[in-house]
């Protein structure tokens, strides 16, 4: 199934567009997702830090979705890193 994934911050840089689309079997869970974001990240976008997919949140509009979640069918997803400031 394809999956819509909205970039944010460092992230964003990995697409010009600030999203991207990944093919994902059924029954996927967020784990899995995210060593698939950071495979297809290491591959496509060597500049941006892969590394930050491993502790940025992933999110729906209404809900932060954890690791043993299954991935939503027909929803684009958010991948929020960490943040920090002053």
């Amino acid at each position: 199934m394809k999956v819509r994934i909205a970039l944010y911050g460092a992230l964003r840089e990995a697409d010009p567009r600030g999203h991207l689309e990944l093919d994902v079997p059924p029954g996927s869970t967020i784990a899995d997702l995210r060593e698939l974001l950071a495979a297809h990240l290491r591959e496509h976008a060597p500049q941006v830090n892969a590394g930050l997919v491993r502790i940025s949140a992933f999110a729906s509009s209404e809900e932060i979705l954890h690791n043993h979640r299954e991935v939503p069918a027909d929803l684009e997803l958010a991948v929020l890193p960490p943040v920090s400031g002053g």
